[in-house]
């Protein structure tokens, strides 16, 4: 007795010790696809590299510091005229050098500041992208994790499809044979049958290319269907807060980043003409300058000379060429440009709003039709055997009712994934959209 008690208690072990095999959840799906998935890491990058526009910017407005060091070897013949002598030459063979260090500090550039205004226009506009690719992100994980889960019902479908058709034609081949069918019946029977394989055939080219899909999310060259949680059962709504679509308009107006960022790509825009503008204006430096200079030229042959200034400048454009006039009206077409492209893009922003609110509003309704229809439907099959045997009803009526019962059961799971599609999409078009959100559409899925 004891030899099996050790027994048992080594396998107990054994299952503890041994990693039990888990599917992969639509959260685990994302924090792969955080470290994996080649557009969001490149909009991470991108978005370091837009945010150096402010130091950019801020760099005008800073001092600027500059040194410059020379040192040569000079042979020179200096020739001296006089009226009373003759003209004397005289070789020079001599070493010289010079050194000026240079501190400028801008007093009034107005050019300088609307560049800093538009990188920092610019730095916010890169967060504000990232922002949006990040959202998206959890928006492709759902759509790959749902297609992919879809093609597999549609799969399971048609293979159940087949399979009935074939009960089907078999059984009004044995009908036609005792001489109670007809070839007709036989015929529509195969015929439906082959157009299930042809489905099957489809959804599976469908589910490899949505798992290649999935895997290149997060770095992996295919995942195993096996791998993926199915939808609980029964299927799990979720709750729409706020619930009027006011509320949401007013979310999405002032917290979608794709607005946001279009927004600042009008204060960029509005900046550009700014600065142009400058170029009219008069630039004010405050300046410092340290120099050494030895026989630095001819007249200051063997002398050393140790200057320090500090002073003032003014500079002040007066003309050139049309040019500036001309950028300036340049930049007020691109500002007019970008004022219609947030403006359209508002639109459509708030266009796609409004269908994925009318979508979360009524997929509770939609899909709980769906579920009587397919009780319904299951019904039906079964009463047109019934039917059939009875001798009310034709071996046809039995492939259409079989027909609808399947093509049914598809719109069911469609409805149930374009559900939860729409209340990511709600979140994501309204700016709220985070792993918050994703979390509790994982609670969707079954482990």
């Amino acid at each position: 007795m004891f030899r099996y008690m050790k027994t048992w208690l080594w396998m107990l072990l054994w299952m503890f010790a041994v990693p039990q095999a888990q599917a992969l959840g639509l959260f685990e799906v994302y924090e792969q696809a955080l470290r994996n998935d080649p557009v969001f890491l490149g909009a991470l990058k991108e978005r370091d590299a837009g945010l150096e526009n402010r130091n950019i910017g801020r760099a005008g407005l800073l001092p600027r510091a500059s040194w410059s060091y020379n040192k040569g070897r000079n042979d020179s013949e200096a020739t001296y005229k006089s009226e009373n002598r003759p003209n004397s030459q005289e070789d020079r063979h001599y070493n010289s050098y010079g050194s000026t260090l240079t501190v400028q500090q801008p007093l009034f550039d107005y050019e300088a500041y609307a560049n800093y205004r538009k990188g920092v226009a610019q730095a916010l506009f890169a967060d504000q992208a990232f922002r949006g690719k990040s959202q998206e992100l959890l928006v492709r994980v759902l759509s790959a994790y749902s297609q992919a889960l879809f093609t597999r019902d549609q799969i399971e479908i048609a293979q159940a499809k087949k399979k009935a058709f074939e009960q089907q034609f078999q059984q009004n081949r044995q009908l036609f044979d005792q001489g109670e069918g007809t070839h007709t019946d036989i015929l529509e029977a195969e015929s439906r049958y082959e157009l299930a394989g042809a489905e099957e055939i489809e959804a599976q080219n469908e589910q490899d290319a949505a798992l290649r899909e999935l895997g290149a999310l997060i770095g992996v060259a295919q995942v195993n269907i096996d791998d993926l949680a199915p939808l609980r059962v029964p299927f799990h709504f979720l709750t729409l807060t706020p619930g009027t679509y006011e509320a949401w308009h007013s979310l999405a107006l002032s917290e979608n980043p794709e607005l946001a960022s279009q927004r600042e790509l009008l204060e960029v825009a509005q900046q550009e003409v700014q600065r142009n503008r400058a170029g009219h204006l008069p630039k004010v430096n405050a300046y410092a300058t340290v120099r050494s200079m030895e026989s630095d030229s001819g007249n200051t042959y063997n002398q050393r000379y140790d200057t320090n200034t500090i002073g003032v400048e003014i500079s002040l454009p007066l003309y050139a060429g049309g040019g500036m006039s001309a950028s300036t009206r340049q930049a007020s077409r691109g500002l007019e440009q970008a004022e219609y492209e947030l403006e359209g893009k508002t639109r459509e922003t708030l266009i796609q709003l409004r269908r994925q609110f009318n979508a979360c509003a009524t997929g509770v309704q939609k899909i709980r039709a769906y579920e009587k229809a397919l009780a319904s439907a299951e019904a039906l099959v079964v009463s047109t055997r019934y039917s059939i045997a009875g001798g009310e009803r034709v071996n046809l009526d039995a492939l259409n009712a079989e027909q609808q019962l399947y093509s049914t059961r598809q719109d069911l799971a469609k409805a149930r994934y374009d559900y939860l599609m729409a209340w990511i999409k709600l979140h994501y078009y309204a700016g709220t959209l985070s792993d918050v959100q994703l979390g509790t559409v994982d609670e969707a899925f079954s482990r």
